[in-house]
């Protein structure tokens, strides 16, 4: 089930969005080690990514915790990585993807629901919301998994605090959806209501995937914090609606 466009057009070209997409693209393909280079590439991770333990201690790795991959309160011996700061690595790791599939489905999320949030809560707004979405998203998960030495990346949990947002604000609007029936393609317009809570709701089945690798907390977090900021502040009263929003 994938977004391809929503009925939902904006006052105001969102800049901040915009700015949020080639951001993320240009860490990816202009700071990021190439993904085919194994070794420069976790490096860089470990380097550079939040880890739940690390935020947990308030302090690196260290070697021995690197390579038993498990995590202790009292470190033993020096950091790996001494000069890490482990809470700007909370910031840097929402700009860090994966793959350029990560990359391309979670830019492709961010644009269809991050337009019209930014058009309803106004750019200053927007940028402090995204962020704190981030934040919260990586607590969850951190609250779940406190002693994983496992890095954190990507924007999914910042995007899924915009979802949550989108979904209060915009429940009634139509979004253009492809769904796959094995390898065939249907293409359906969905209410924005069920195409995100059917998305939250396969979250809790990630548990089951020990292969999946994604920090479903983290998007549970994010998306509970979104729809709790949706409903108490309601965006941006004072801003204009555009003309057109769906069927209300």
């Amino acid at each position: 089930m994938i977004p391809l466009k929503d009925e939902n057009p904006t006052r105001r070209t969102a800049w901040v969005t915009i700015a949020l997409i080639a951001i993320n693209v240009a860490v990816y393909f202009g700071v990021q080690p190439n993904p085919q280079d194994l070794a420069g590439s976790t490096d860089f991770t470990y380097r550079n990514a939040a880890i739940p333990c690390e935020v947990v201690t308030g302090e690196p790795l260290s070697d021995i915790e690197l390579t038993t991959h498990t995590c202790n309160k009292v470190p033993e011996g020096a950091p790996h990585f001494g000069a890490k700061n482990v809470y700007v690595a909370v910031l840097i790791s929402m700009f860090l993807h994966g793959s350029l599939l990560h990359l391309g489905g979670n830019m492709l999320f961010l644009w269809i629901f991050g337009n019209n949030v930014e058009d309803r809560l106004g750019r200053a707004k927007y940028v402090a919301f995204y962020l704190a979405g981030g934040f919260v998203a990586t607590l969850a998960h951190i609250f779940v998994q406190p002693d994983s030495t496992v890095p954190m990346i990507g924007a999914s949990g910042a995007i899924a605090a915009v979802m949550g947002a989108y979904l209060v604000w915009f429940p009634n609007v139509r979004i253009r959806t492809v769904f796959l029936f094995f390898i065939i393609p249907f293409f359906r317009d969905i209410r924005a209501r069920w195409l995100l809570l059917i998305w939250f709701l396969t979250q809790f089945l990630e548990p089951f995937n020990p292969n999946s690798g994604v920090a479903w907390m983290a998007h549970v977090g994010g998306f509970a914090f979104g729809i709790a900021f949706g409903a108490l502040f309601n965006g941006n009263r004072g801003a204009r609606r555009p003309a057109l929003q769906g069927p209300y």
